[in-house]
């Protein structure tokens, strides 16, 4: 097996006083970063940094809106109109352009958060406003998509260039959305089994549900998630699984579906 495949991780999630993840550690391993715009987690200090760390790495930069819930990390379930979804959207995608100019860099990409990433992959209309946003603000912005779900359809119906995403970490329902985080099983914590898994999709060019279906789609980047004890772990071992498995390693480039 031989293809190339991105490697992305969320970051810059602390703010202020309280620290979250191994950025560090992660920039080491991924290819893409994808980096809080302060409503979910994450500060302009914090941006910055995190940023400026990209950069050096020579990590691809994403902006990472999510629902304005510091509290909850953007996990809470939030009803927005549209129209104030594009808003919601264009002001995080701004601030992460501000603050990419200012360390050098620029945004490559924009990556929906959490609940609001969840809601708009069974949403084409909600996952279509939030694009919407973002392309008015860039029109040659990379969208990152949930694979196999509505969000890839909003894209389709778009034209723009996208990257479809998997998840190294998350169990996967029939309908390729991700098993609800409430329910047993959900997050993967396991690097072996969380390499293993990824070999297989990657292999297979299909997500490999919870219960074992399979639900063809194209792959572009694997999310390794910061925020979990073993996410270090995790991300290490899944880089080395592909690597072993012939896969290469590299920035996606970013094309319509």
């Amino acid at each position: 097996m031989t293809r190339t495949v991105d490697l992305n991780a969320d970051m810059g999630e602390g703010f202020g006083a309280w620290n979250l993840g191994d950025d560090a550690a992660l920039l080491d391993i991924v290819t893409s970063a994808n980096i809080a715009c302060g409503f979910h987690a994450g500060d302009w200090d914090v941006m910055a940094k995190t940023m400026a760390n990209a950069r050096e790495k020579g990590t691809g930069i994403g902006a990472h809106p999510g629902f304005p819930d510091l509290h909850g990390f953007g996990r809470r379930r939030m009803d927005i109109p549209h129209g104030s979804l594009a808003n919601l959207v264009r002001y995080q995608l701004g601030a992460a352009q501000a603050m990419a100019t200012a360390a050098g860099t620029k945004v490559r990409h924009l990556k929906l958060h959490g609940a609001l990433a969840n809601m708009a992959s069974e949403d084409q209309d909600m996952a279509r406003a939030c694009y919407e946003g973002a392309l008015s603000v860039d029109p040659d912005i990379i969208v990152m998509v949930l694979a196999g779900t509505a969000q890839q359809s909003a894209v389709a119906e778009l034209g723009c260039a996208a990257a479809c995403e998997i998840f190294a970490d998350r169990a996967y329902n029939d309908d390729a959305t991700l098993v609800d985080r409430k329910l047993p099983g959900s997050v993967i914590h396991d690097p072996k089994e969380a390499g293993q898994r990824m070999v297989d999709m990657v292999r297979e060019g299909a997500i490999i549900t919870a219960s074992g279906k399979r639900i063809e789609t194209r792959i572009d980047t694997i999310c390794l998630h910061g925020d979990t004890p073993t996410a270090v772990a995790i991300a290490a071992e899944v880089r080395r699984a592909l690597k072993d498995s012939g896969v290469e390693l590299a920035q996606f480039t970013g094309a319509p579906i």
